[in-house]
């Protein structure tokens, strides 16, 4: 431990500069703009893998943006470990709510943060956090303490729902083929109290339209006498949840999980402050699914959640109109045994369902993924919690995340192995939001504690 802690300090500086110039290639998946930015950070990425020490490394084409492939292979008889990251970001809009441009990083000092954070798009999902992996594997290999095999698969669309992976992972079975997978893209409970991620949450993302009349009309002339979809929209998703916050789709409850009182006590014992939380959010009570806390609403309930809506005039001053079009993305977060494909039937018959005669209704699926539980008692999972013991002086807690990361159930399907989830990022580090960042610690500690998971998830197979 001493000598990881000793290289990581006297090359501090370097690791966070190279994830700055990093952090600086604006790949946003989502918008074409910046494709050749999502491609100049999958080269960037292959030169990082280079230089920490893969034998082998290359750019994999697929029918999207490509996947960055590495790996060292030291004893095929050793246990082989595949780290899967992703290098593209989301969108850094609503930009004038950053306090720093989001592709400029700077470092600033906060309350949680108080050795400073990196202010950027990417920050902490997922490039500060895969790029832990990066300098992780170059201590091994600068200290020849790299005990096991080790493989790199780096995606440039994990924000826009990985789907090129499926294809590329159904083509690459042997090369990707290892005993763990190992992921650092989830969060911990804080910086004194580690936490391993054992559960995530499906996903089910849609997009509705809702069409009236053939052209935008004069309110004053034709208000109250044709339906306004933006108005029926509203209408519409209002119902679909009732007064205690449960989500009204017939049979979307049918296949979910009731976890028993002794397991919803263990997950209590996680630390947890309701004012705090509501402190940090700015809100004055939290609000959800009766009945069920606030980490059970977030963790182990499904939920349905509008992700944005629009239609008619929203420029400057007014225009009096009826807009033809009213439009909504709408996701939800399903839990184990909910099958995404299930949910987005019911979701668009019941939606359809719920329109007027006066409007026609149009309901695209995006993307999804099912959900994921890995077993605390698994090879992967104890050599995780040994290595953050070790790392951190006390032994984390297990904890079921109420994000999604899709792929995590088809490596399980195509690739036969369990995945872990080692993730050194906080709550409060606004992935997806305006000012999101990464606190210096735990960039560095990440690079700490990975190599201690390559130690004992060695010493556990033999």
């Amino acid at each position: 431990m001493d000598n990881i802690k000793n290289y990581v300090g006297q090359n501090k500086d370097r690791f966070i500069n190279e994830l700055i110039e990093l952090l600086k290639i604006p790949s946003v998946s989502a918008d074409s703009a910046y494709s050749q930015d999502v491609i100049n950070t999958a080269d960037a990425v292959k030169a990082s893998l280079e230089k920490a020490g893969c034998d082998h490394v290359e750019i994999c084409e697929t029918p999207g943006y490509p996947i960055v492939y590495g790996e060292k292979i030291i004893d095929k008889n050793l246990p082989t470990i595949l780290v899967y990251g992703h290098y593209d970001v989301q969108p850094a809009d609503p930009v004038e709510l950053w306090t720093s441009p989001p592709f400029e990083p700077v470092i600033k000092k906060t309350d949680l943060h108080p050795e400073g954070a990196i202010f950027a798009r990417g920050a902490c999902d997922d490039k500060g956090q895969m790029y832990m992996h990066v300098k992780a594997l170059e201590y091994m290999v600068q200290s020849n303490s790299l005990p096991c095999n080790v493989k790199f698969m780096i995606e440039g669309e994990e924000e826009v729902g990985s789907p090129s992976l499926a294809w590329f992972v159904e083509r690459n079975q042997d090369k990707l083929a290892n005993d763990v997978i190992l992921i650092s893209d989830t969060g911990m409970i804080s910086n004194t109290q580690p936490s391993i991620t054992t559960g995530l949450r499906g996903l089910s993302y849609v997009e509705v339209e809702v069409t009236g009349p053939n052209r935008d009309l004069h309110s004053g002339l034709y208000g109250g006498a044709v339906a306004n979809p933006i108005n029926v929209l509203a209408k519409m998703i209002a119902q679909l949840h009732d007064e205690n916050n449960h989500i009204t789709i017939p049979g979307f409850y049918d296949k979910v999980e009731e976890l028993t009182r002794d397991e919803r006590d263990e997950m209590a014992k996680a630390p947890f402050s309701l004012d705090a939380y509501k402190q940090a959010l700015d809100i004055q009570d939290v609000y959800g699914e009766a009945t069920y806390t606030t980490n059970e609403r977030n963790s182990i309930r499904p939920t349905l959640d509008v992700n944005g809506i629009w239609g008619g005039y929203t420029g400057e001053g007014a225009k009096t109109v009826i807009a033809s079009k009213a439009y909504a993305k709408i996701s939800m977060r399903l839990v184990p045994a909910q099958d995404w494909n299930e949910i987005t039937e019911l979701f668009t018959r019941h939606f359809t369902s719920l329109a007027p005669k006066g409007v026609r209704v149009k309901v695209t699926p995006h993307h999804g993924g099912q959900a994921y539980v890995t077993p605390i008692d698994s090879v992967g999972y104890k050599a995780a919690a040994l290595a953050y013991e070790e790392s951190f002086g006390i032994k984390p807690i297990p904890v079921r995340s109420g994000g999604s990361i899709p792929i995590v159930a088809l490596f399980e399907k195509e690739l036969k192995s369990k995945t872990i989830m080692m993730g050194f990022g906080l709550d409060s580090d606004a992935i997806h939001s305006p000012n999101e960042h990464f606190g210096i610690f735990n960039y560095l500690k990440g690079i700490e504690t990975i190599p201690l998971f390559y130690k004992h998830f060695t010493e556990l197979s033999k």
